[in-house]
């Protein structure tokens, strides 16, 4: 066999290897010189359609015979201000580019690629090859700029709720402020909430000075309201707390077995931590006051529903620290909330709202004693608008965002908003002082600022960081990586990661609050509470068709419910009165209205089963017996069923039906700070120059948050931060 020389075999591999990087050159040159993809239209307007966060995005594409001249927005439900500054971002890019094969905007991902689908739905129909649209005429490529640098008194990072309370308390002091915000709008995780809050308006609640009075006087806006009615149950709870033992807290668990849910805690019994015994004693003579006035009034054949609801900040601090009072997995450690964190947002929850009416926002004052799910107490202000420069907005962005950021913008020229910037590392100077933030823009374009006075961290949790949220757990049982969340994708736990980088130490990172009513096929918050509705398992359980759980109690406990009772993924139902709502107000997947029988029918359980759960319930309801329930439970306010006036059950009334399913939603677990939000290290010194506000940060809620105290927490401590920084 013939062989070649090794010199020659080298030399002919040399050539091959040259003849293939000739080859690769051209057809780079090709791909980036080269003839176009053929992109052409039959020249019109047609509409396209595509499915985006909240339902179908619809569009007008105008074309002519070789672009994308105009795109118009013809219906949408997506959500204001979180996926809506897409449209305009998305629409430049296609109409500049000629092209659907472009980067969707962060934060808006659904919304994103609901317009590119509407976009190419238009496009076929004006006979473009959609394969040849998506290379584009001329290929997306963003370019990073000049790098950016700047200097302010105050850098805050993160445009959610507290970054934004932070931000105007800053600059209502006087800072130069910059807001360094990823998204491509300010409201962060917050305004995918509730947006309600946690606070005592005294003038709607009872007053031991004038216990018989019908209405009250709210000095902040000299306006007079009807004090606000008792819930069925409340009055049993207060009994609890009056006998709640004031000793030293036990931690003894000598039956690890025997404690399976929090009802297994007893923690009446236990006692209560030093540091809020005080708190205790003034709770007790508040509630002892109370009972002397109204336990009269209910021997006297009056109704608890008929009496002023009973509420101080005592009581608020005190469910926040046993609505958060847990024991880990493995009950072998508990944790509670840190009393000095929780004092001042308690005491700072309604001045502090004061404060934000004084800058334009408004509130439903009359509503100042509401409900939401896992709340614990009637003590929830709900967000009416904001009123700006004679312009009013009727949104809880116009409460929480279009209020600050107005403060922010008029308080100086220099302060400014850096949108769609993501922040990466704090920068230190020779002592450890945090000095400034390094950050990148959406098109690589590199940000260094420098702070004067200081860096506020407002970067939100975790709840989105599934695997963050697994591998620190270290309570739910039933913790799987497939389950679902309530957050937005911007929730991933970064600006605690930058904060441990310069020494930061973090607390009860272990306790992610899972949100009992997602909706079960997204995870998104389905809202509601739980004093008008039922919860029952599904088909295909032991239990189908009845109630598993106190729909008013703590939000861990409703989702360990779910766990134990429901279905796959803890799928289970919730039935409300469905009002005058027909099937024409359903959302499929979510949420059906329809009679009995067809409810039984669409959830295969027996028509029977389900209508004696309700029957029994509203009985309960009407009578006050909700502790004596096979399943108690603590407070109600409305009947599940439809009746007729002779008392039977109206079997074509409309019911609501939910499919729901526990989805994370809140992370407890932070970074470490003082009252003046100033964060610590492992020694428990403050590191100079650094602040946080808001979920970032821990100590608040132990292991279980109370439904409205997270904007409690966010815009007390974002003021607190906001001033605390430009104090020194």
């Amino acid at each position: 066999m013939f062989k070649m020389p090794s010199s020659k075999r080298v030399l002919v591999l040399v050539l091959i290897f040259i003849l293939v990087l000739s080859l690769i050159g051209c057809s780079n040159e090709e791909n980036q010189g080269g003839e176009q993809p053929e992109i052409s239209f039959t020249p019109g307007t047609l509409t396209g359609k595509g499915v985006g966060f909240n339902g179908e995005i619809v569009l007008d594409v105008t074309f002519s015979e070789d672009a994308i001249t105009d795109i118009e927005l013809i219906s949408s439900n997506e959500t204001a201000h979180v996926s809506t500054p897409a449209f305009d971002i998305m629409f430049d890019y296609i109409k500049s580019h000629t092209s659907t094969g472009i980067d969707l905007v962060s934060g808006a991902t659904l919304t994103s690629n609901a317009i590119l689908r509407a976009v190419e739905d238009a496009a076929l129909q004006a006979g473009c090859d959609i394969d040849n649209l998506r290379t584009g005429r001329v290929p997306f490529e963003l370019t990073a700029g000049e790098k950016i640098t700047d200097t302010f008194d105050v850098v805050v990072v993160g445009g959610g709720g507290a970054g934004m309370t932070a931000a105007a308390a800053a600059a209502q002091n006087g800072a130069t402020v910059v807001i360094i915000e990823k998204e491509t709008n300010l409201g962060g995780n917050t305004l995918v909430s509730g947006c309600s809050m946690q606070g005592v308006i005294e003038a709607l609640v009872w007053d031991v000075n004038d216990p018989d009075a019908t209405t009250g006087f709210y000095e902040p806006t000299g306006e007079t309201y009807d004090k606000i009615k008792s819930d069925q149950g409340r009055i049993e709870t207060l009994r609890t707390i009056l006998n709640w033992s004031e000793k030293s807290f036990d931690e003894a668990i000598t039956d690890s077995d025997a404690v399976e849910t929090v009802s297994d805690y007893n923690l009446p019994d236990r006692g209560v931590h030093p540091e809020y015994l005080e708190t205790l004693k003034k709770l007790k003579e508040q509630i002892s006051d109370y009972l002397k006035w109204a336990e009269p009034k209910l021997a006297a054949g009056a109704t608890e529903s008929e009496l002023t609801v009973f509420s101080t900040v005592e009581l608020h601090i005190f469910q926040t620290y046993y609505g958060g009072l847990r024991l880990n997995n493995d009950k072998t450690e508990w944790i509670y909330s840190d009393y000095d964190l929780v004092y001042s947002m308690c005491h700072g929850a309604e001045p502090t709202k004061v404060w934000f009416e004084d800058q334009g926002s408004l509130f439903n004052n009359e509503s100042g004693a509401g409900t939401l799910i896992g709340c614990m107490w009637q003590r929830i202000i709900r967000w009416a608008g904001a009123e700006v420069n004679g312009e009013v907005h009727e949104d809880r962005w116009g409460t929480y965002f279009a209020v600050p950021l107005n403060t922010v913008l008029s308080a100086n020229d220099k302060n400014t908003v850096m949108y769609r910037t993501k922040a990466t590392d704090l920068v230190t100077d020779s002592n450890g002082r945090i000095t400034g933030v390094k950050a990148v823009q959406f098109d690589g374009t590199e940000v260094e600022i420098t702070a004067e006075l200081g860096v506020i961290l407002a970067t939100g949790g975790y709840a989105h960081n599934i695997d963050m949220v697994m591998n620190t757990n270290e309570y739910w049982k039933n913790l799987s990586p497939n389950i679902k969340t309530t957050n937005r994708s911007l929730a991933m736990g970064e600006g605690i990661t930058m904060a441990e980088a310069v020494g930061a130490v973090t607390t009860g990172m272990g306790y992610t609050q899972l949100m009992p009513i997602g909706w079960a096929n997204t995870g998104h918050l389905a809202g509601g509470t739980g004093e008008t509705v039922i919860f029952i398992s599904p088909a295909g359980t032991e239990n189908a068709g009845k109630r598993f759980v106190n729909e008013s109690a703590e939000r861990d406990v409703l989702a360990q419910g779910a766990f134990d009772h429901g279905g796959e993924n803890g799928l289970f139902i919730q039935l409300s009165n469905g009002g005058d709502r027909t099937s024409e107000n359903n959302r499929p997947g979510r949420e059906y209205f329809c009679t009995l029988e067809e409810a039984a029918e669409m959830l295969e359980i027996d028509t029977d089963t389900i209508k004696n759960t309700i029957i029994e319930y509203d009985e309960a309801v009407r009578s006050g017996a909700l502790d004596k329930l096979d399943v108690p439970k603590s407070t109600a306010t409305r009947e599940i069923g439809n009746y007729n006036e002779d008392g039977t059950f109206n079997e074509e009334g409309m019911l609501s039906v939910r499919y729901l399913a526990p989805s994370t939603h809140h992370t407890m677990g932070g970074l470490v700070i003082d009252t003046a939000r100033r964060v610590l290290n492992s020694d428990g010194e403050i590191i100079e120059g650094l602040y946080a506000a808001g979920e970032v940060t821990g100590g608040f809620h132990a292991g279980n948050r109370l439904g409205g105290n997270a904007i409690s927490d966010i815009i007390v401590s974002g003021k607190i931060a906001g001033e605390s920084v430009t104090s020194q």
